[in-house]
């Protein structure tokens, strides 16, 4: 087999070595709480302004249309992940179904994906915290990034400091307080529709689409449509794939995985309706657009002072679920891809808490470096790039299998698949193309320089490489 094509057998996706394997802990409730604390968070409590900046109120249309490609690749998830119950998520089906390179590619965007998620909230988080640090006389200097006038953002390095202790500590640890944060970031959402939605105006939804429907570069020099919004609020969706990495820490991933994954999308996307909706019709949107804290400033502007402040303290308190998600995720991609040779095997090395130490450190001061220094439009939208790259590759996976071993088991059987697994890729390919033109060039630019680590380090340090 060329070595571009080497296939990962599937009875070698699970670690066989009691130092590099996961300790199954975790049941559907604290999958679904996971993918329900991963995916409601910045996209919905911080994005919701740079996406009205860039659609106007028809930022509506593009929740639907964002929404509605991620359940396709949230379907096309949770059939991959029964059939194949490893941690690594889409870089562990690529390995499995399409071979090294591809996987490599996925890994190298999955990378870029969870890092710069983890940065973004952590970036958003910060933009809630802020007003309550600087009241109390913290310099307003360190709690922005020198792209937007400030030294460094400390409050975003801080929180995610705290997470990967947290997840240092333990699994079903962290999995417990993150249901109790998920409980309270409901509360909170439901807590600002109670208070907005009684004052919809339906004037403020006119006009619907004051910039179009395609992207195209507005006067300002910002790509503005209702595609180009739908690019950067499609980061509000996924989360659901941060589930996936979790399979071997799942104590029945063929029932659970399928449950977490799903059901989180269908909750995630009802909450996301009724906010956004609250939202748009509250307040005209050029009032909000581009807020590092909107929802709180929609409550201010209407006069609610003193719920505003709730909702900021309880963003501040419950935006860590998100974080914990997807460092929680990103760790565990890193640690298959050490186990792989891809990355130094040592990496791998499982606590005696059964969590992967090390790397959930290397982690953190990664995504560290990125909040501390980058503005949050920028981060989410090269986010969204590695993203859509990873979800397309998922539902190729799933159509290649449904060809290649059509009468394999498979827990979780995504119906019509043939318009399923296509609407996934197609979806993901067409929002990628809405993506800022820099955006694209960046994401151009990571993969490049993945293919040079892959031939000159991962091709021959590679498990696969080394056996053959």
């Amino acid at each position: 087999m060329a070595a571009w094509n080497r296939r990962k057998p599937l009875d070698t996706l699970v670690a066989k070595e009691d130092g590099h394997r996961l300790v199954p802990t975790l049941s559907w409730p604290h999958l679904l709480a996971l993918g329900i604390g991963a995916i409601v968070g910045t996209g919905i409590l911080t994005l919701i302004g740079v996406g009205v900046d860039r659609a106007g109120p028809s930022v509506l249309l593009s929740f639907a249309i964002a929404g509605a490609i991620c359940a396709c690749a949230a379907l096309a998830y949770a059939e991959m992940a029964t059939m194949m119950p490893a941690a690594g998520s889409a870089y562990t089906y690529s390995y499995a179904v399409l071979g090294e390179l591809v996987a490599w590619i996925v890994g190298w965007c999955l990378i870029l994906e969870y890092s710069l998620v983890v940065s973004t909230v952590a970036v958003g988080w910060s933009g809630y915290a802020t007003p309550l640090l600087t009241s109390v006389g913290f310099p307003a200097a360190l709690t922005a990034s020198p792209a937007l006038g400030g030294i460094v953002n400390l409050p975003a390095i801080f929180i995610i400091g705290v997470v990967a202790l947290l997840l240092s500590i333990g699994t079903h640890e962290s999995a417990r307080l993150n249901t109790i944060l998920v409980v309270i970031k409901i509360a909170t959402l439901s807590l600002f529709v109670f208070y907005t939605l009684p004052v919809f105006d339906a004037a403020n939804l006119h006009p619907f689409m004051p910039y179009g429907f395609a992207k195209h570069m507005g006067p300002d020099g910002v790509e503005r449509g209702v595609m180009a919004a739908a690019a950067i609020i499609f980061f509000a969706f996924y989360g659901f794939d941060a589930i996936s990495t979790a399979a071997e820490e799942t104590k029945k991933p063929e029932r659970d995985l399928a449950i977490g994954i799903v059901g989180s999308m269908i909750a995630c996307t009802l909450i996301y309706i009724f906010v956004a909706a609250a939202a748009v019709g509250a307040l005209p949107f050029t009032r909000f657009a581009d807020s590092p804290e909107p929802l709180a400033l929609i409550l201010r502007e209407l006069g609610q002072g003193q719920v505003a402040r709730i909702v900021a303290i309880a963003a501040v308190i419950a935006l860590p679920t998100v974080l914990l998600g997807f460092l929680y995720g990103q760790s565990r991609i890193f640690l298959v891809m050490a186990r792989d040779g891809f990355l130094p095997v040592s990496l791998a090395r499982i606590s005696k808490r059964g969590t992967p130490v090390r790397i959930t450190i290397l982690t953190a001061v990664l995504v560290a470096v990125l909040a501390g220094l980058l503005p949050i439009d920028e981060i989410a939208a090269l986010a969204n790039a590695g993203t859509l790259i990873a979800f397309a590759a998922v539902g190729t996976c799933m159509l290649v299998m449904r060809r290649r071993a059509p009468d394999q088991r498979r827990p979780f059987r995504v119906p019509l698949a043939w318009l399923v697994g296509p609407g996934a890729i197609l979806g993901c390919l067409y929002l990628f193309t809405s993506l800022p033109t820099k955006t694209l060039v960046a994401c151009a630019i990571w993969n490049v320089i993945g293919l040079a680590l892959y031939f000159a380090y991962g091709r021959k340090r590679s498990v696969l490489g080394q056996a053959g």
